[in-house]
């Protein structure tokens, strides 16, 4: 009988939670295979089996384990079964019809109902599947209320009844539901609030005129996803632009440790992910010196494993600075709280039409309102409303984007 401990997963974490067991009491495993998902206040990572065996599970799910705990036992003197490498049968596939006495005599089936018009996966009776063809009505949005999830004519007719209600949800409920917090979301609450608690934080805003930005997305995203395997978004642009914003206002990408203040000749851009746990904030390091293709697969890489809770620690200890993008749920404008112990972070937001003077002229311009907020102690208002404006005029001229300055003015060294 061999122990499986939790592991050590970083400096300053003392205890983890058992999220979730991926194999049962008394199953057999195969060595290495995944047993167990466990959660820190940081990260989601498993557990692996170290022997083949039978699996004796120690904690239950919800439990908070202290690294070094045992979670689970395997006795690896138990036997293999046999035909344990066999897949489980499917009981959630359809069971298969015999054929009938028409089947078999080549006589015409009887009738069912329309299916044309409705998915074949549809479990419900001919009437009521008439019915929901006749009306076009979405079938997700009715409630089956017979034998094995079958939906009934009644069932139909509530629907129509009632548009637009959840499905299996009552009407006037006033039911409370408590969740115990997960060690990520604590930990999310407890920076947050530190970061308003111990850092001078104000916030100064700018808008910038994407047009030129989206025109050359437009104009080259075939064939950069050609080239590159991967889609030119907005987050390359904006990257870049902070990079050299960054390398122009140090202060910006510095933060204050004790009484003195590092500065940092690097770029390690930390980019906000909401993953399905909370909110993470893996880091692009070396920003300053990939390209924008570059910059677009990390990104893609960063996010895919957020989104699949496979993020390491190392993926998300450092940043120098922050980019945050609330337009991706529709936010309009907003004050984005710093990751401290950053002493920045830039907040991007929805790209919207809006009537803008140009030259004397009203025209119909995209445009994108930008939010810096920064730690006054370490940052001056002068810094920070350059260091946006920055962005701004690389954003708006993005050629600018391959010198850090105007191609014409490189060129004649002004």
């Amino acid at each position: 009988m061999i122990d499986i401990k939790v592991p050590a997963v970083g400096e300053s974490i003392s205890e983890v939670t058992l999220v979730k067991w991926l194999k049962k009491e008394g199953q057999y495993v195969e060595r290495d295979e995944v047993i167990a998902e466990l959660e820190s206040e940081k990260a989601t990572f498993e557990v692996n089996a170290e022997k083949a065996g039978v699996l004796k599970t120690v904690g239950k799910e919800g439990d908070t384990l202290k690294i070094g705990d045992v979670v689970a036992r395997i006795d690896e003197t138990a036997a293999k079964p046999e035909g344990a490498e066999a897949a489980a049968p499917d009981h959630s596939a359809p069971a298969v019809v015999q054929p009938t006495a028409s089947t078999k005599t080549g006589a015409a089936p009887a009738p069912q109902g329309p299916v044309t018009a409705i998915s074949n996966d549809l479990k419900a009776t001919p009437v009521a599947a008439a019915i929901i063809t006749d009306k076009k009505i979405d079938a997700g949005t009715i409630t089956p209320t017979g034998t094995g999830g079958k939906i009934l004519k009644n069932d139909v007719l509530e629907a129509l009844a009632h548009p637009g209600r959840t499905p299996g949800k009552a009407l006037f409920t006033r039911q409370d539901r408590r969740e115990k917090m997960s060690n990520l979301r604590k930990t999310v609450s407890r920076r947050l609030v530190e970061a308003k608690n111990t850092t001078a934080m104000l916030t100064t805003f700018n808008e910038v005129d994407m047009s030129a930005v989206m025109a050359l997305r437009t104009k080259y995203k075939d064939k950069f996803k050609e080239k590159h395997g991967v889609n030119l978004g907005f987050m390359s642009f904006f990257t870049k632009a902070t990079c050299y914003a960054l390398q122009e206002w140090p202060a910006v990408n510095a933060y204050i440790d004790g009484d003195e203040i590092i500065y940092h000749d690097y770029c390690d851009v930390s980019i906000a992910v909401s993953a399905p746990k909370g909110l993470v904030v893996p880091v692009i390091r070396n920003a300053e010196s990939l390209s924008m293709a570059d910059i677009e697969k990390k990104v893609v890489e960063l996010a895919t494993k957020a989104r699949d809770n496979k993020l390491s620690m190392e993926e998300m200890q450092g940043g120098t600075f922050t980019i945050t993008n609330g337009g991706v749920f529709g936010s309009l404008m907003s004050t984005p709280i710093i990751n401290i112990p950053q002493s920045a972070i830039l907040g991007m937001h929805k790209i919207e039409e809006r009537a803008v003077v140009v030259g004397g002229q009203i025209v119909v311009r995209p445009m994108m309102y930008l939010a810096v907020s920064y730690d006054h102690r370490i940052i001056d208002g002068r810094e920070s409303v350059s260091f946006l404006v920055r962005i701004k005029e690389l954003l708006e001229n993005p050629d600018q984007l391959l010198f850090g300055k105007d191609p014409l003015k490189a060129l004649l060294e002004l």
